[in-house]
This record gives C-alpha cells, sequence and structure tokens, in this order.
C-alpha cells in the first residue's frame, strides 16, 4: 500500500495510526480514527482499512470534512467520525480510472484504496472521483444506560495492548465518580467489585486495579504495571456497572 502511494505521490508522509487494530472489528477502526484524526494537520489524508467486506459490493467512499478527508470502505467504520463532524459530504468513489489495474478480490486496500489517497495527497478535486451520497452506513456506540436510580450499566469497548479495559462510559455519563472526592461508589467488573479512582497509572499500587479518565475520554479499568484485562479474566463486551451513593456503601444495587 505503501509503495503504490509513493509512486503516485513521491512526496507524501505516510503515517502508520496503528497496527494493532482487531481483525475484523470495525467498532475498533471507528474508536481509533476517530481518536486520532483531529491531531492531524490541515488536509491530511486518512485511509481507514477494516474491511471484512473486501471483494463485496460495498462502496469505497472519500469523505470531506472542514479539514480532513477520509478514505475507508463503505461498512461503519466512519460512523464516529460522522458524530464528531457538523459538516462534511460523503462520495462513493466510482472512477475506477483511479484505481489501480486489475484490483484483486482480496487487496482492495492495495488497489483501491491506496490509490484513492494518494491522489488525494496529489491533489486532485474530490469530486472527481464520484457523486455525493447521503446513505452511506453509519451506526452509533452503545450507550451506557440506567439500571435503577443508583446504578449505571456500560460496556468495555476494546482492550488496549497494555490490558486496559476501555468503557463506553464517560464523565458526562456519570459525573460523580469523576470528581476529585466522589462520594460512594463501586464499579463491578466481572466478579471484582473496583472502589478506587485515581488520577495516574503510577499511583496504583502494583498490580491494583482501578478506574481512571482516559486519554480517550472514557472510563478505563487499568493496573499499574499490569493488565487489567488478565487480572480480572474479562474482555470486550464485558458489562461494567457503576453504582452509586447508599446502594454502593451497603454492598448491593448490582
Amino acid at each position: 500500500m505503501k509503495g503504490v502511494i509513493l509512486s503516485i505521490e513521491p512526496d507524501a508522509r505516510i503515517i502508520d495510526i496503528c497496527h494493532s487494530v482487531q481483525a475484523f472489528d470495525v467498532l475498533d477502526g471507528a474508536l481509533t480514527v476517530s481518536q486520532a484524526y483531529s491531531y492531524f494537520p490541515t488536509g491530511t489524508v486518512h485511509m481507514v482499512i477494516v474491511d471484512p467486506g473486501v471483494g463485496t459490493a460495498r462502496r469505497p467512499l472519500l469523505v470531506s470534512s472542514e479539514r480532513h478527508f477520509f478514505v475507508a470502505p463503505d461498512n461503519g467504520v466512519l460512523s464516529l467520525v460522522y458524530q464528531r463532524e457538523e459538516r462534511l459530504s460523503a462520495r462513493h468513489v466510482t472512477g475506477e480510472h483511479y484505481f489501480l489495474q486489475p484490483v484483486s478480490n482480496t487487496f482492495h486496500g492495495r488497489d483501491v484504496f491506496a490509490p484513492i489517497a494518494a491522489y488525494l495527497a496529489k491533489g486532485v478535486d474530490p469530486a472527481k472521483f464520484g457523486e455525493e451520497i447521503t446513505d452511506f452506513v453509519r451506526f452509533s456506540a452503545p450507550k451506557p444506560k440506567p439500571v435503577n436510580e443508583h446504578t449505571l450499566r456500560g460496556v468495555v469497548l476494546k482492550v488496549d495492548r497494555f490490558g486496559n479495559l476501555i468503557t463506553n462510559i464517560t464523565p458526562q455519563d456519570a459525573p460523580m465518580l469523576f470528581t476529585e472526592n466522589p462520594s460512594a461508589f463501586k464499579i463491578v467488573v466481572g466478579q471484582r467489585e473496583i472502589t478506587e479512582m485515581k488520577p495516574a497509572y503510577a499511583l496504583g499500587a502494583p498490580g491494583e486495579i482501578f478506574g481512571i479518565l482516559g486519554s480517550m475520554g472514557y472510563l478505563e479499568i487499568a493496573a499499574n504495571r499490569g493488565a487489567a484485562a488478565q487480572l480480572l479474566g474479562v474482555g470486550k463486551g464485558t458489562d461494567v456497572n457503576i453504582v452509586l451513593g447508599e446502594a454502593a456503601a451497603a454492598g448491593n444495587g448490582t
């Protein structure tokens, strides 16, 4: 893919955002690009290849926001970008003369998406790639839901390479949890009840499991110098219950 890009645009600067997205996991890809793209300069072309539908009728997309371009399959992998951007246009790329020929049925990253990204970087007008569409595939990431007046239920969205459990719970969902001195609470994950929030990983004792507000803006379940996922024996898709107030202090409500 890099060879194709550089053959078309030798002056391109290619930066790898991530190679650890789980195979076939469109949500993981959506999280990864949504947390990274805004830190790049205006005019950056972001190519997102999480493409379990390669070789099928799913469409190649070129999405333009006010500052960035995105090239990706139309499978929802840009859904969280769509949520963040107020103004964008999406085009179904039909200009096959931009593709590398012949087009493989199994490697559209090389033959379709890399050339599109390269020609964009070279300055080709997005309008030349295809017509605008509005029916692109999008999904909403799962949201935390109240179980009762004391309990909020979220879920682990992903496990990062350090073994931290990244949940879908934000400070807006449970503001009391993220105050400097939160009132009684417990975070129930698997068979474990966690009662500590830390402002930094290093403030936990070695192997201690605690909650922390991570750089992605979500509650993480982490362990200092340890993998919380391994210590707890849980992973992506695990329920995370936050119990607040008297129910937490009394040890019930989960």
